[in-house]
């Protein structure tokens, strides 16, 4: 039988018995699951699509950039005075 690989996760405790670093997180057929190694809590996680990158302009393509309009506003130094 194939067993699952449980990888820890640093810094999370455990809802049950509230020790840190006791939570492991593994796949078992197709589901996530949670399990802290101190109490025998179990829990299926539902977890939700991955966020979406925030929009910078390094990740942007170049006809994103293009189609950008900036404002730009002309000072005249003669009048700042």
């Amino acid at each position: 039988m194939f067993k699952a690989k449980k990888r820890f996760i640093a810094g999370a405790v455990c809802p049950r018995c509230s020790e840190m670093d006791k939570l492991t997180i593994f796949s078992e057929a197709e589901k996530e699951y949670r399990e802290c190694v101190s109490c025998g809590f179990k829990e299926q996680m539902f977890l939700q699509s991955e966020p979406k990158e925030i929009d910078t302009r390094v990740n942007k393509t170049k006809e994103e950039k293009e189609s950008e309009v900036q404002a730009v506003r002309l000072i005249d130094p003669g009048k700042l005075h």
